[in-house]
């Protein structure tokens, strides 16, 4: 750990550079906090794998399910949530076999029925981008300034509860406001990362240059 003339605390690598305080070690945190996290999201796919990957996390830490990631692809056809949604219990015996992924029969339930869910809300929305992205929280809602501190003490935020709560009137399981807003940190519906972190920058350019999906 390494604190700044600012007095945030964030990791220098062993490369030199500054990352937020969980982000430069082991390497393959290293790998996605710098060509991942927080870079805005705005395929149907990834956006469904995430917060299906975030389901699975809850109880667990994001470094296993990272690990796990290409095994989790394999299993459930790539996060195609049109195939996915046709998944029966015969695939919930296969996936309860796979020791490749986490053998967690609610949440391989629950990921094979938010993909019905999400077949639905693409169908009224024309695409789950559209749908995720009304959640995006207005610049007068963020910190004046992002620190490990700051984030230390913000599980969830409105706009986390508020998606939340309508995915869980929509039929959405797994959803909980801690779970929604880790989905909105990496798929940059908000820029977390800290306000020294080498990457901040190069996040912030790419959410002024995004066309949001409406």
């Amino acid at each position: 750990m390494e604190t700044t003339h600012r007095g945030d605390v964030l990791d220098r690598g062993d490369d030199g550079v500054l990352r937020c305080s969980w982000g430069a070690e082991p390497p393959v945190y290293r790998d996605y906090h710098d060509r991942e996290w927080g870079r805005p999201v705005t395929d149907d796919i990834r956006l469904f794998e995430k917060i299906s990957l975030e389901g699975f996390q809850s109880g667990l830490s994001w470094l296993t399910i990272l690990r796990k990631r290409d095994n989790f692809r394999s299993a459930f056809a790539g996060f195609d949530f049109d195939t996915v949604a046709q998944f029966d219990e015969a695939d919930v015996t296969r996936l309860l076999g796979d020791a490749g992924i986490v053998r967690h029969r609610g949440k391989i339930q629950s990921t094979i029925h938010n993909a019905r869910q999400a077949r639905e809300l693409a169908a009224e929305m024309g695409s789950l981008a559209a749908y995720f992205w009304q959640f995006e929280p207005r610049p007068s809602q963020r910190p004046h300034t992002v620190t490990r501190e700051w984030l230390m003490t913000v599980p969830s935020t409105p706009e986390s509860t508020a998606l939340s709560q309508d995915l869980k009137r929509r039929g959405w399981s797994f959803v909980g406001p801690t779970t929604c807003y880790a989905f909105m940190q990496a798929m940059g519906l908000v820029n977390d990362h800290q306000r020294a972190c080498a990457v901040r920058a190069e996040v912030s350019a790419l959410r002024s240059g995004l066309h949001v999906p409406s």
